[in-house]
């Protein structure tokens, strides 16, 4: 419910906080006062069209904020908000939204910067407000499907559940048939160009490993000369006559004879011993590499040739020798899928046929549990128009296959809510309905049936009962009331009957300080609610007859709430 609206620069309104409580909540006051302003606000937080004229003359910014707690088992409100990635912790949702004279509009969930539409889809589900001459969801036909199925529950939830795991399967092979049944000239041309690409990597042979070996291998490639002379310079410091290894077979021979006269010389000697072979076996290895060695121009060239192709496909088909391989078995398997689409599409449509067969039985199902729920539906509403005095009214629920048959997320179904408020006349749309007063019951017969189903915190009314009086009057102020003990109501009324059904009653007063006009709130305790109801009943003055009426009208309307609250 709606916990706690705060509005500032709004308008009329300077600065405005109301704290709601559950159960029916009242707004009544002179027209002018600012009543539906604060319904206006309420509309903005829940994601509607903002404008740089909402804001309060001579400032910048209008800044609206609303407290709502959510229970924390209403899983669909609760996991939109986590697909989102906002917090609600104990239930506690947080709607701000800023107006600027610039034009841009801020929003927020629980402190998260959000865009207009995550703001309206959150609000969508938490406030549910209706005007009088506003197209809200029950105006809308298409969604008198979700309406159906919300008043269903359970059972349309579970077959709608199988019916949705084969949809999206077949919309998904539907998508991929459609893709591979594009232009045939193009698909000639990926032919050619994958054919191409195929070809020219294959033709390079490609091995993990070989250009960092070919990179080694030209860098010694092309130090040739310099290799060659370093190896031949050395050998020769070592090998050449008086040269490294003799001097060192001098001293191994001095060494072990004078190891033979001391012998603590021994480790000398045979560290000495140790290096004489083993700088013999550095030399005869540096011989046999420098007789191996012999220059190849043609073999740099190749080198230099095969690392400018790596060079060339890397450029072309990813950033390394690895990456060329998986782009050449990704086209490899889109071409084997052109060439063979004609058998590959055959297959898709054969399986896509079966999906359609098991949607038919998915959907006649769905159906079939729709028309059983329909015939329940027309019988509650059309009782509940009987209580607001529309007893030649007739509702049905018109259930109809699309034609050609289509299959969508709902099945194909098409749900249309046809009324005749009159003895003889036919059936005609919800949506046709011209009458202010009829289009306020039919609605209120609606909404009593569909309060514990449509799963939002708040509803709001705003002056849906223009155009009636008397006994309509007072059915329509019990009906509000009804709906109220299922979900939180706030109500915008000038009539008696409704203000006297209330569980809170405000005021709503315009006031003027310092040469501006501004809104104020009161809120209208249980001692002063007589003299208010008397004010709405006679319009002007107050009189002994129009307080003793405003009593009897709070006294009944207390019995009433008492009554009905008892059959709930």
């Amino acid at each position: 419910m709606l916990s706690e609206l705060s509005i500032k620069n709004f308008a009329i309104i300077e600065q405005l906080e109301i704290t709601f409580e559950e159960g029916l909540t009242v707004l009544t006051g002179e027209t002018g006062a600012g009543k539906s302003i604060i319904i206006d606000a309420v509309q903005l937080l829940a994601g509607g069209r903002g404008s740089q004229e909402f804001i309060r003359h001579g400032t910048t910014k209008a800044e609206l904020q609303g407290m709502f707690t959510v229970d924390v088992n209403r899983q669909a409100v609760m996991d939109r908000l986590e697909e989102f990635g906002i917090e609600a912790e104990e239930g506690v949702v947080i709607l701000r939204r800023d107006l600027n004279v610039n034009g841009k509009s801020v929003c927020r969930v629980n402190g998260k910067l959000v865009t207009i539409a995550i703001l309206r889809e959150i609000g969508g589900m938490l406030i549910d407000i209706h005007g009088q001459h506003e197209n809200q969801e029950l105006m809308n036909e298409r969604r008198h499907i979700h309406l159906l199925d919300f008043y269903i529950g359970e059972p349309i939830e579970r077959a709608l559940s199988t019916y949705t795991e084969i949809y999206d399967k077949y919309k998904k092979l539907q998508q991929l048939i459609a893709a591979k049944t594009q232009d045939e000239q193009q698909i000639a041309q990926k032919i050619d160009l994958y054919s191409f690409q195929l070809e020219e990597i294959d033709a390079a042979n490609l091995v993990i490993g070989e250009e960092e070996e070919l990179e080694a291998e030209r860098v010694k490639l092309q130090h040739f000369h310099r290799l060659f002379d370093r190896l031949n310079t050395s050998y020769e410091a070592i090998a050449l006559e008086s040269h490294g290894l003799d001097w060192v077979g001098n001293a191994m021979s001095d060494l072990e004879e004078a190891a033979s006269i001391d012998t603590e010389l021994v480790p000398l000697s045979e560290t000495v011993n140790s290096s004489f072979y083993s700088l013999q076996d550095v030399s005869h290895d540096l011989k046999r590499l420098i007789d191996s060695m012999e220059f190849q121009p043609d073999r740099l060239n190749f080198v230099e040739e095969r690392l400018a192709l790596f060079l060339t496909l890397k450029r072309k088909y990813g950033k390394s020798l690895e990456e060329i391989l998986l782009y050449r078995d990704k086209i490899a398997d889109a071409l084997d899928q052109l060439v063979n689409r004609d058998e590959r599409l055959h297959q898709n449509q054969e399986l896509l046929a079966q999906y359609v067969k098991d949607l038919e039985i998915e959907a006649n199902e769905l159906s079939i549990i729709r028309k059983k729920a329909a015939l329940r539906l027309e019988k509650g509403i059309e009782e509940q128009l009987k209580q607001l005095y529309m007893e030649k009214a007739t509702f049905k629920v018109q259930i109809q296959q699309k034609e050609p048959k289509q299959f969508d997320a709902n099945g194909f179904d098409e749900v249309v809510f046809m009324i005749s408020t009159n003895l003889g006349e036919p059936l005609k749309p919800l949506v046709r309905v011209a009458s202010g007063g009829e289009l306020s019951r039919m609605m209120l017969a609606l909404k009593t049936i569909f309060s514990q189903h449509q799963g939002v915190t708040s509803i709001i009314f705003d002056e849906v009962d223009t155009g009636v009086s008397g006994r309509v009057a007072q059915s329509i102020a019990e009906k509000i009331a009804m709906i109220a003990s299922h979900s939180q109501v706030l109500c915008i009324s000038h009539l008696p009957q409704v203000a006297a059904m209330a569980d809170h009653h405000y005021l709503i007063k315009k006031d003027i300080h310092d040469g501006r006009t501004t809104t104020a709130i009161h809120d209208v305790m249980k001692t002063e609610r007589t003299e208010e109801l008397s004010r709405m009943l006679s319009g002007a003055e107050i009189t002994p007859l129009t307080l003793q009426h405003a009593d009897e009208l709070l006294t009944l309307a207390s019995q009433r709430k008492q009554a009905f609250r008892k059959d709930i």
